[in-house]
């Protein structure tokens, strides 16, 4: 019982610190600014949602990460709370 509360605290852990590397991954990415006298053309454009995109699967990915560093430590004081019992 013991070996399965110390795996399940590694693995929140891990996937929380996973959550904080995809959120600094996204939140490092600038977009470049556009000045409203610029003329847009389509490789503007495409770099813009390609940005976007890139920021939203990152984001994603961080949520993921998180959702199961939760997950993780909830099984974890559920699987404590049972030994306890």
């Amino acid at each position: 019982m013991a070996f399965l509360i110390t795996l399940l605290d590694a693995l929140g852990l891990i996937t929380a610190a996973a959550a904080a590397w995809f959120w600094y991954l996204s939140g490092s990415q600038r977009l470049r600014r556009v000045s409203r006298f610029e003329d847009l053309d389509y490789a503007d454009l495409n770099r813009v949602v390609t940005a976007f995109n890139r920021a939203s699967i990152l984001n994603r990915q961080a949520a993921k990460a998180a959702a199961a560093s939760a997950a993780a430590l909830a099984m974890r004081f559920a699987v404590d709370l049972a030994a306890r019992i």
